[in-house]
């Protein structure tokens, strides 16, 4: 699990650090650390979180042994389970 604030001291320094993360795959999944909830980095109910709540994950499966559950929104099918 990676915290979003981690990434960088300042927004620019986390948004490049990020992408870069990204694109190298090691971050597919976005979670709310506070609510425990993951989801897909697209989720519009993912953008909308606090950048001190927001932590990233590499699987759906490091997310769930963190202790986190699927979006609804997102991951329908999932949360349904």
């Amino acid at each position: 699990m990676i915290k979003h604030l981690q990434l960088g001291d300042t927004a620019f320094q986390r948004f490049r650090r990020l992408r870069t993360l990204i694109d190298e795959g090691k971050i597919q999944f976005g979670g709310n650390k506070k609510l425990k909830i993951y989801g897909t980095l697209k989720c519009s109910s993912g953008k909308r979180m606090k950048t001190e709540n927001r932590v990233f994950f590499k699987s759906a499966e490091e997310a769930i042994n963190e202790g986190y559950r699927p979006c609804g929104h997102c991951m329908r099918e999932e949360y349904l389970r």
